[in-house]
C-alpha cells in the first residue's frame, strides 16, 4: 500500500488516541491468569497487541472483543491449557517476550513463532534469565526465534538486568508468579513500570525499593475492569507533527502520564516545545490527561545515556523534529536502534536522505544538522510501523508530496494513524 502525503497548512481539533499498547499486552496476560471475568476498556487496536490475545485464546482462554474493549475469562494461575499449534507472535517483540515469562513454567511444551521481521530479533536477553530459573529453551543460533519452550516448574531468582529493559523485567516477573519464594529484579536504570502497577492492580504482593523490584510468588490474581490510557508512544507523532507545522493547535485526549514514561515530553519541553496538560487523573494507578500542543521553535538537542534508553522507541520521529529545529540533533548510545523492527538507524538516515536532509550515521545513532527543508520524494517504510508513520509527519512539512511505500506497516501498533492525522489536518 502507498499513502500520499502533502503539506499541511495546520493541525487543528482534538484527537482521541488508541489505548497504551504497553498497558494492553500487560493487562492481557494477566487477566487471563486470573480468577473471573476482566473487562479492559480502549484496548489497543494495534495488530501486535490483538497477536497477544491470539497466543492467549491459542491457550485456552476465552476472549471476546467488542470495539476497543476486550473481555478476558481468566483461568486463573494455572489454567492456561495445551496449544494445539505454534503461539504466533506476529510482529510483536512484546508479545514474544513476555509471554515466553508465563509459558516456561508450564507443564507443557509450547513453540513462540513470529513473522520474517520478529524471526531476526534476538532472544538472548530473556532466554538468559529464564534458563537461570530452571527454563529449557530452544532458538535458532541459540538465541532468534522459534523459542520452542519445554515447561517446568522453575525457581525464583535475584535477577540484575545486564541492560535496562522494561520487557525483560516483565519476562522475569511473570515467570516468577509461578515460582515458590520471591523473584528480585534489579535495574540499572529504572525503566516503564507498568507491570508492576498491573501486577498490583491483580492482587500480587509487588514492592519497589528505588531500581529493586520484589514479587511474591503464588498469589492469587483476582479479575478487574480496567480502562487503558491513550498510548504516549502513539501521541509522539502527534506532538512531534502539531509542534512543527507553523500555526498548529491540537489536543490529544486520555494520554498516559506514567512518570516513567516521562522521558519523551521532558525532551520535547527542554527542546521548545509548547505542551500544556489539562483534565489530570488517576486510573488504576495510570496516570492520564489531556495534552494541548501548539507550534513552537525548537532549539533542537543531544539524546544519550539514559535517555536515549528511554526514549528508542520516538528517536525515528524525533529525528524529524531535529532536522526542522535551530541546531539539530545527536543521538548516541542507541545501538539498540539497530535490532528492533528495523535497523532504525539506517533506515531513519536512507529516507532522510531521499528527502532532501543530511544526515551522519555513528556507530550508535545519528548527527542531523537544523535548519533543513524537507523535499517532497518516494520514501519506505521497510514495514517498519514507527518509520511510516514519522515519514508521514515528514511530509506534512515537506515542499510537494511525500509517497509512503508499504505504509500498512503503521497497522502493527496504529490502524488509524492515516485517518487520524488525515482528519487534524483537515480540522
Amino acid at each position: 500500500m502507498e499513502k500520499i502525503i502533502r503539506s499541511a497548512a495546520r493541525l487543528s481539533g482534538a484527537v482521541t488516541l488508541p489505548g497504551d499498547k504497553s498497558i494492553s499486552h500487560r493487562y492481557a496476560i494477566l487477566s487471563s491468569l486470573a480468577e473471573g471475568t476482566s473487562r479492559l476498556a480502549n484496548y489497543s487496536s494495534g495488530a501486535d497487541c490483538h497477536s497477544t490475545l491470539n497466543c492467549l485464546r491459542d491457550l485456552g482462554v476465552g476472549i471476546e472483543a467488542d470495539g476497543s474493549t476486550v473481555t478476558v475469562h481468566g483461568k486463573g494461575l494455572d489454567g492456561w491449557t495445551v496449544p494445539s499449534r505454534d503461539l504466533d507472535a506476529g510482529n510483536s517483540g512484546s508479545a514474544m517476550r513476555m509471554l515466553a515469562g508465563a509459558l516456561a513454567p508450564q507443564p507443557f511444551a509450547s513453540r513462540l513463532v513470529g513473522d520474517e521481521s520478529l524471526s531476526g530479533r534476538p532472544m538472548g536477553r530473556i532466554i538468559e534469565p529464564l534458563t537461570a530459573m530452571g527454563a529449557t529453551i530452544r532458538a535458532r543460533d541459540g538465541r532468534f526465534p522459534p523459542l520452542e519452550i519445554e515447561g517446568k516448574p522453575l525457581q525464583a531468582i535475584d535477577y540484575t538486568l545486564p541492560v535496562a529493559s522494561a520487557q525483560v523485567k516483565t519476562c522475569v516477573l511473570l515467570a516468577g508468579l509461578f515460582c515458590e519464594g520471591e523473584t528480585v529484579v534489579r535495574e540499572p536504570i529504572r525503566t516503564r513500570d507498568h507491570t508492576e502497577v498491573a501486577l498490583t492492580q491483580f492482587g500480587a504482593y509487588v514492592t519497589v525499593n528505588k531500581r529493586v523490584i520484589t514479587l511474591e510468588g503464588r498469589p492469587m490474581l483476582l479479575a478487574r475492569d480496567l480502562l487503558i490510557p491513550s498510548d504516549l508512544s502513539s501521541a509522539a507523532f502527534f506532538l512531534v507533527a502539531a509542534s512543527i507545522v507553523p500555526g498548529s493547535s491540537l489536543l490529544l485526549r486520555g494520554v498516559g502520564l506514567n512518570p516513567t514514561r516521562s522521558a519523551l515530553l521532558d525532551f520535547l519541553l527542554s527542546a521548545g516545545a509548547s505542551i500544556r496538560i489539562v483534565n489530570f487523573e488517576h486510573t488504576a494507578g495510570e496516570p492520564s490527561g489531556d495534552l494541548q500542543v501548539s507550534y513552537s521553535a525548537f532549539q533542537g538537542g543531544v539524546i544519550e545515556g539514559d535517555v536515549a534508553a528511554a526514549l528508542i522507541d520516538e528517536i525515528p520521529v524525533l529525528a524529524i523534529l531535529g532536522a526542522v529545529s535551530e541546531h539539530g540533533l545527536v543521538v548516541r548510545d542507541a545501538k539498540e536502534l539497530r535490532v528492533k523492527e528495523t535497523d532504525r538507524i539506517k533506515t531513519v538516515l536512507d529516507n532522510l536522505r531521499r528527502m532532501g536532509v543530511e544526515a551522519e550515521e555513528l556507530p550508535d545513532g545519528m548527527k542531523i544538522p537544523g535548519k533543513q527543508q524537507f523535499r517532497g520524494a518516494r520514501v519506505d517504510s521497510f514495514g517498519d510501523h514507527r518509520i511510516a508513520m514519522a515519514f508521514a509527519v515528514a511530509g506534512l512539512v515537506s515542499d510537494g508530496e511525500t509517497v509512503i511505500e508499504n505504509a500498512e506497516a503503521a497497522s502493527v501498533s496504529f490502524p488509524e494513524f492515516y485517518d487520524l492525522l488525515d482528519q487534524a489536518s483537515s480540522a
